[in-house]
């Protein structure tokens, strides 16, 4: 749609940024915390860019108090962080540990008192180790009540305050990247399993927010999807049908579920006929259609432009993870469809296609299709950031970014989308998990690298002086 004039920002937008626990907290064996499968996995050989860890990270943990305070010169509304299940639970389950429960305590209560409201992810990829140990995590259906006690146990604590939860964040990607690729933990290259364990979390998911609407009734909660919308290459009818499987597989397969608690009968179809469908037990079909979710929360950095894949066709590629452009690979499902550059749109060093009307498009998906409103729990441009002499950071493409994806926002709420927020990806620099330091995506430049950890100072970048420039305009406003 092209519209004459386009609508404002609801005066509630929520202008936020986001980051993870173990990207961000360092502290990793501090206070009680028990170690969580990112803590072993980093320590293998080869796992990592340049074998780093989030051991260290940018230190939140000591320094959450100078960062909030910079949040708040911003002019911040939202802050979206997660929770370290393995500093709340050190082995996952039992006893709590009492010091993690107040540091998070201290978090919130610091961002309240400079007005900004916080916004939990409960599960962001750090199960506890334990757990692993114990029975393989999200791999048997135990996870369901153990991660149902943790998220009781933040609800009854922090429900009075925080009033937008997050369940679990980019379930695809954890699920897809631990189990398919084998290059998250566990390590896994089983699509029996994936898919198995991808529906024991989908159950998890379900039931937290069985729980939460008992602890916390007059709060609102989601889910955190990593969607990549789909486009065909061509109006080849083979290309259109390649298109058709794969928004089904890679996108219907999860939002499907969280929105109707059904799988697509399609794609579970030819799961079925592969061996790949997960074993469904009495009352999960129950369970899923009561976890419907407030809004859906997406995670947006791209699109996927795919084409025919024939039956010997590729499959399985490989990953820039290390910011040579040109380096990843396509991949694709033989029978289904496969991956090709699009060639209307430019990439990151990391090969990730920049698309800001991709994610307009999203929305309007969502939308129709679901009828949720929308959360934005990611957005953000990974690059490579340079300290000039004078505490400098000239990052005017983040700027230009970030604009034309709040501008394709404005869109997306002028053609009727409910959006409630966009948190960007991130507020200050972190560990980008397999990428190491040296993808920094943050409005706040910390001075550490793989190397070192040097005196991890903060250092605003010009992009910080622009959001908040936006945040105190309520949106864009025309030079």
């Amino acid at each position: 749609m092209e519209h004459r004039q386009l609508r404002p920002f609801p005066h509630t937008f929520l202008w936020g940024s986001a980051s993870a626990a173990y990207q961000v907290e360092g502290a990793w064996n501090e206070d009680g915390k028990g170690p969580s499968v990112w803590d072993r996995y980093t320590k293998l050989e080869g796992t990592t860019y340049k074998g780093t860890n989030g051991d260290v990270a940018v230190d939140h943990y000591h320094r959450y108090q100078e960062d909030v305070q910079l949040m708040a010169e911003m002019g911040l509304k939202a802050y979206r962080f997660s929770i370290a299940w393995s500093r709340i639970y050190p082995q996952g389950r039992g006893e709590v540990n009492e010091q993690g429960l107040q540091f998070y305590d201290n978090l919130i209560n610091e961002l309240l008192k400079h007005g900004i409201e916080p916004i939990v992810t409960i599960y962001h990829w750090d199960v506890p180790q334990a757990l692993m140990d114990a029975y393989g995590a999200w791999e048997s259906r135990e996870i369901i009540k153990d991660f149902d006690a943790y998220c009781v146990t933040l609800f009854k604590r922090y429900g009075d305050r925080v009033k937008i939860w997050v369940t679990l964040n980019e379930q695809n990607v954890f699920i897809g990247l631990g189990y398919r690729l084998g290059i998250h933990p566990p390590g896994v290259k089983d699509l029996k399993r994936m898919y198995q364990a991808n529906h024991i979390a989908n159950l998890a998911n379900a039931r937290a927010i069985q729980s939460f609407r008992r602890y916390v009734p007059d709060g609102k909660i989601g889910p955190s999807f990593a969607y990549g919308p789909v486009y065909p290459y061509d109006c080849q009818p083979e290309t259109i049908l390649a298109f058709e499987n794969a928004e089904e597989l890679n996108n219907h397969w999860w939002m499907d579920v969280y929105a109707w608690g059904q799988y697509p009968s399609l794609m579970w179809s030819y799961l079925e006929r592969e061996g790949f469908a997960p074993e469904l037990a009495d009352g999960d079909s129950e369970l899923l259609q009561a976890g419907k979710p407030d809004f859906m929360g997406v995670n947006y950095y791209r699109t996927t432009t795919v084409a025919h894949n024939p039956l010997d066709g590729i499959g399985e590629g490989t990953m820039n993870t290390t910011g040579k452009k040109g380096t990843s690979q396509d991949t694709g499902v033989p029978g289904l469809f496969r991956t090709i550059r699009n060639p209307h749109l430019e990439a990151t060093n990391w090969d990730w296609e920049i698309d800001p009307i991709g994610l307009r498009v999203g929305l309007r998906r969502i939308a129709n299709r679901y009828g949720l409103p929308v959360l934005i729990t990611e957005n953000g441009l990974g690059e490579f950031d340079h300290l000039e002499d004078g505490d400098v950071i000239q990052d005017d493409y983040r700027i230009a970014y970030l604009r034309s994806h709040i501008e394709q926002i404005q869109g997306a709420i002028s053609d009727g989308v409910d959006v409630i927020g966009y948190c960007t990806w991130s507020f200050t620099d972190l560990l980008s998990w397999l990428n190491g330091y040296q993808k920094r995506y943050g409005f706040v430049y910390v001075n550490r690298d793989e190397e070192s950890e040097k005196d991890l100072r903060r250092i605003k970048k010009k992009s910080f002086y622009w959001y908040q420039g936006v945040i105190k305009a309520n949106g864009i406003q025309k030079e």
